[in-house]
């Protein structure tokens, strides 16, 4: 029950009345008026900007609007308490005490669904993120894109889409000669006490060695000329380094559903066939010896190059091959989450998009900020060239999965994000998945220690609950509207910011009964009502929800 959906539309269907009976002119569309969160300053349960939208096109104020809305809905709606215009154009409602305990018991029918907006939706949708280079293993700076693409899939997955997961595999090109190379100068260091090249281009790192000692362990290879086995070796060095990506991206709860290669798109001829595709619309042209895409035509500040100066394939233009590869596989939504160091080519790969399906809506690209890592107090800077740097295997071992999805949730995925190695481990209010897991925690704790039985408790329609009871129901009345937001903008960090809130409303409402008896959950018998019960369930059951769709756990025990 999204309550501020169902108010929308009663607020719509009064406006068109209202035109019908020529009191008002309506816009083409009504996509501008809202329905929401008023501010806390204000004693109201929800907002809207209908009468300041409505102004101008009426050329009247928007108080005098808001007086032909207020009259409407006071007379259709039992449920509103009182209705006042607020400047410079907003109408604050707010509900009646009967209307909460409408409210709880309606979104009790359907719990495990609460806050899913399963709209007919027939869009496949391709989430492609982390495909981090093949050259080692995961580092903290990937973590971030990775926990977001997953958690925006688990949202869409909540929402009833159809999705799957994909990873790039960047399997072709010079990154990739250099890793190769940088393991076998490790598999002669090894063989022959050959020292490692001092050399910047090639990988450093320990892990190297590592999968030196892997590959060895196959004899599958002569060493002596690098040359000779280079494809065969690279191979097995992309293989090995694949298994460390696997295995990390595990240890963060992530499954990748599918994996395509670069280089395997590249031999089937992919990348020629889509460039071809594109030459026939005529959007490529060749210029200094090489291929190149009009990228300017659709807006780009300059056209890019296809191919570089040997005439091989540019990354561009296997990217571009790639993305017709995911259109020609008849998904309709492509959803792409980038590094930092990508924030330049989104227009460059949503013009190639637009130029191969004739939509400027088929691709959504979200960058992934930095993270600025803080430990001991101190700046923690990263180098995967040098070997210094902290995995995702140190960041689970030390911190662990929950804390990394949750606080790499923390904000805006477009804004810098600090992860402090020290503060994610506290146990205090100031650690925020702390805070949501102990609410999960302590409701467990009344429903194991009460001696009600009841599992599925019915909410009696004259119960009233009291005033901080109602606050927290009304934090519960958010929860579809945050759903909906972060769907529709794919910004999942709205939900743990959610979770935090409504833990702390309950946590505030749980100190009272310290002090007060009558705020005590359990009766002196040890017994709880019906209807503090079904309240309780669904505080819990909402946690619940929002902790699956994040990919952490909720302990019964803290």
């Amino acid at each position: 029950m999204n309550i501020f959906t169902i108010y929308k539309n009663k607020i719509f269907n009064i406006l068109k009345d209202l035109n019908r009976k020529n009191k008002i002119i309506l816009p083409e569309n009504l996509n501008s008026i809202n329905v929401d969160i008023p501010p806390k300053n204000f004693d109201a349960d929800i907002s809207t900007n209908a009468c300041m939208i409505l102004a101008k096109k009426n050329n009247k104020k928007p108080e005098e609007i808001s007086n032909l809305i207020i009259d409407d809905l006071s007379k259709q709606d039992k449920n509103i308490l009182s209705s006042e215009f607020v400047n410079p154009g907003f109408i604050n409602i707010k509900f009646n005490r009967k209307f909460w305990n409408y409210f709880l018991k309606e979104i009790s029918k359907t719990i495990k669904t609460f806050g899913s907006n399963k709209t007919k939706d027939k869009n496949k949708y391709l989430i492609e993120f982390v495909s981090a280079n093949p050259t080692g293993p995961l580092h903290v700076g990937h973590c971030r894109g990775a926990i977001l693409g997953d958690v925006i899939s688990n949202l869409l997955i909540f929402n009833g889409k159809s999705v799957k997961k994909e990873y790039y595999i960047n399997d072709h090109g010079n990154q990739i000669i250099d890793f190769t190379k940088s393991v076998y100068f490790r598999i002669i260091e090894i063989k022959k006490k050959k020292a490692f090249p001092d050399d910047e281009n090639l990988y450093p790192g320990d892990y190297i060695k590592d999968i030196a000692k892997k590959i060895l362990k196959k004899k599958k290879f002569n060493y002596e000329n690098f040359d000779k086995i280079y494809h065969k070796l690279s191979k097995e060095c992309i293989k090995e380094s694949m298994n460390f990506i696997k295995d990390d991206l595990k240890k963060l709860g992530i499954k990748h559903d599918n994996f395509v290669s670069e280089s395997n798109l590249i031999k089937k001829d992919e990348v020629k066939k889509t460039i071809n595709f594109l030459e026939k619309k005529k959007l490529v042209f060749k210029n200094e010896n090489k291929l190149w895409f009009k990228s300017s035509f659709f807006g780009d500040d300059k056209d890019r190059a296809l191919q570089k100066d040997d005439k091989t394939w540019s990354y561009f233009a296997g990217d571009v091959g790639y993305h017709k590869n995911k259109i020609n596989r008849k998904f309709n939504k492509l959803i792409n989450i980038l590094g930092a160091d990508h924030t330049g080519y989104i227009k460059r790969i949503s013009y190639a998009v637009e130029a191969l399906t004739g939509s400027k809506d088929y691709l959504n690209c979200k960058v992934s900020q930095l993270v600025k890592l803080i430990k001991g107090g101190e700046p923690f800077k990263m180098s995967k060239r040098k070997g210094d740097y902290i995995t995702v295997d140190d960041l689970v071992k030390e911190v662990g999965k929950d804390p990394a999805r949750f606080i790499m949730l923390g904000r805006n995925s477009d804004v810098e994000l600090v992860f402090n190695f020290e503060s994610v481990k506290e146990k205090t209010k100031d650690n925020p998945l702390f805070y949501v897991q102990y609410c999960f925690a302590r409701i467990n704790s009344i429903l194991s220690k009460s001696k009600s039985k009841n599992k599925k408790p019915i909410l009696k329609n004259d119960y009233q609950f009291n005033d901080e009871e109602i606050k927290i129901i009304k934090k519960l009345s958010e929860w579809p509207l945050c759903l909906e937001i972060s769907t529709k903008k794919l910004e999942p960090h709205r939900i743990p910011i959610f979770l935090f809130e409504l833990a702390s409303e309950f946590h505030s409402y749980w100190n009272l009964g310290k002090q007060d008896f009558s705020k005590k959950f359990i009766d002196e018998n040890n017994r709880i009502n019906n209807n503090k019960l079904a309240f309780l369930n669904i505080i819990s059951t909402t946690i619940k929800l929002g902790m699956n769709i994040i990919g952490v756990s909720t302990p019964n025990k803290m």
